[in-house]
């Protein structure tokens, strides 16, 4: 990749298409085909959502790989391609061990008793010594040590509460979190997003994924006051698509206010980056909340020491009541990740996932996360006395003080409708998912499967830029690498000249080259426009298909490049 750093705001084309001086462009007529599709199907199919859109293209990439040889590439969905096997093994082994404390209580045909608590630290001993053969047996020894050990838990509690997790016997209790794993999982997010140490005692909420977060936390800031529909939100754009989504829903119907990374390289390339006259826009204290992925997903960013600090000013001086949400699922890929969570404590409900590292999409492992000491409780202890009566009624099965409910456990109560509060909770077998792999991750197994993803990343992109032939793309150690935004302008004025990228934007939709893509070659990108991106640009997904793959999508890229340029020069002639 080259290197290339001098930062300059906006030093690019003309946005969406805009014809320079007001001089008419010219178009191609809508009956033309292209990508197998006439242009008006084109421009009708791009106003779907991304994830929607991709339906679609998959359909024409299947169809193409029929009548061709062409094999299918879809790097669309960020779904990863490897899993950690290490702690799925502790998991089978604390299963044996589980079911063996099970029949130890009661014993019939297919029928066992919950397992004691007295004494399993013993018996827990007694097993791993019996069965050192067994696969994950020693890795989950070390993860109990770990929690007797670094955690200081009582060995009897701490067994006793994996094993009946395990089992699934027992309803969540408490129903937010088991008491275990909020420590466990508090110890996790230090290590990893708190950058070494959280900023005080934080309260953790497992979800059933990030999807089940962001729900609830839209839900339950509206709900409770602390937003209102018609207000003015931010998003730092691009942004993963609900995120866009969600607040143009007549529920919420939020005005919102885009913080763009459109800052750019001499040269034109794409930094990703935040200038500060952007992230100034949240000084204005209309904008009572703030949404973000870090990494940003699809540029794949995490955010720079300077905007971090540019936004704890803010918050410090201008915008106090600010709720931020900050999504960090792919944190772990950028070292020495530090979320914003971190910087405002305070202020930011943290949104993690143990889906993506993990290779766990399937588990639903998500969690919200919030300090103890946090402006959301402020917000609700400032609320008009009307809206406290109310929200008092809607609480008052679950306390005799409703008023003191937290921010954290109205969330827990929302999401079963209050009404079934008593029941909520992620399933304790997943619950237990989360302790082993967040155990895992804080041995030093865990750090060496962690460089292993970063490497995998890192050299899938390095293999997708030869395929391509043109490496037009800013090196960045905040780079997460677990997908790419490419501008598709900035690779044509790259590939041949400003004349050449100014003809493919004067004629064709921006969504038209993964139209062709999946036509001619069986391969399925996702528009970066539906990401509020420039929209001249793809993501690709860089975690779920081989090596190789991506430099086969390189190589196609570049043909459709070329084909491109047919065109363009056939209109010279």
């Amino acid at each position: 990749m080259t290197a290339t750093t001098p930062e300059k705001k906006n030093a690019s084309r003309p946005k969406n298409g805009g014809a320079k001086n007001g001089t008419p462009r010219k178009r191609v007529p809508s009956t033309v085909k292209s990508a197998g599709v006439t242009r008006t199907t084109i421009k009708r199919w791009s106003s779907l959502s991304p994830f929607e859109l991709k339906g679609e293209l998959i359909e024409l990439a299947a169809d193409a790989h029929k009548k061709s040889a062409a094999q299918l590439l879809n790097a669309g969905r960020g779904n990863p391609n490897w899993i950690a096997t290490g702690p799925r093994e502790a998991y089978l082994a604390l299963g044996a061990f589980a079911l063996e404390e099970s029949r130890r209580v009661w014993t019939m045909d297919n029928l066992g008793g919950m397992p004691e608590v007295a004494g399993s630290a013993v018996r827990f001993d007694r097993f791993c010594l019996s069965n050192p053969g067994m696969t994950g047996v020693r890795l989950l020894r070390d993860m109990v040590d770990y929690g007797v050990t670094k955690l200081k838990f009582d060995a009897d509690a701490w067994i006793g509460e994996l094993t009946d997790a395990w089992i699934g016997d027992h309803y969540p209790d408490p129903p937010r979190v088991l008491d275990h794993c909020q420590e466990v999982v508090r110890a996790y997010l230090a290590a990893e997003m708190y950058g070494g140490k959280t900023p005080g005692a934080v309260d953790v909420f497992p979800t059933e994924g990030g999807t089940a977060a962001m729900c609830y936390l839209f839900d339950t800031l509206v709900t409770n006051g602390i937003l209102h529909k018609g207000d003015t939100i931010a998003l730092m754009t691009p942004i993963f698509t609900p995120y866009i989504e969600i607040p143009e829903l007549e529920r919420y119907s939020f005005d919102v206010v885009q913080v763009k990374a459109d800052m750019m390289t001499e040269e034109g390339v794409h930094m990703w980056r935040y200038p500060d006259s952007e992230v100034d826009r949240l000084a204005d204290p209309k904008v009572k909340a703030l949404m973000l992925v870090n990494p940003s997903n699809p540029p794949s960013m995490a955010l720079s020491d300077r905007v971090r600090d540019r936004i704890a000013g803010i918050v410090r001086t201008k915008n106090p009541n600010l709720a931020i949400i900050t999504d960090d699922v792919y944190g772990t890929f950028v070292p020495g990740f530090r979320s914003l969570a971190a910087t405002c404590p305070r202020n930011t409900a943290l949104v993690y996932s143990w889906s993506k590292h993990y290779g766990a999409t399937g588990h639903r492992l998500g969690v919200i996360a919030v300090a103890e000491d946090n402006v959301f409780d402020q917000l609700l202890a400032k609320l008009p006395k009307a809206k406290k009566e109310e929200l008092n009624e809607r609480y008052s099965s679950l306390t005799l003080d409703p008023e003191k409910t937290r921010f954290i456990d109205r969330l827990v109560a929302d999401s079963r409708a209050v009404a079934l509060n008593h029941t909520a909770g992620l399933s304790t077998p997943q619950q237990t998912m989360m302790m082993l792999f967040s155990l895992f991750d804080l041995l030093p197994e865990g750090q060496e499967y962690k460089e292993l993803l970063r490497t995998i990343v890192h050299r899938r992109l390095d293999l997708l830029m030869e395929g391509i032939g043109v490496h037009h793309i800013s090196d960045d150690p905040g780079r997460a690498c677990y997908y790419v935004e490419l501008d598709i302008l900035a690779e044509a004025e790259a590939f041949e000249s400003r004349e050449f990228s100014e003809y493919l934007e004067k004629n064709y939709e921006p969504t038209d080259v993964v139209f062709r893509l999946a036509h001619q070659a069986s391969v399925v990108l996702l528009n970066g426009g539906g990401f509020d991106g420039p929209e001249w640009s793809v993501r690709v997904s860089l975690a779920n298909l081989d090596d190789l793959d991506y430099l086969k999508i390189g190589h196609h890229l570049h043909s459709i490049m070329e084909e491109y340029k047919e065109e363009w020069l056939k209109t010279k002639k």
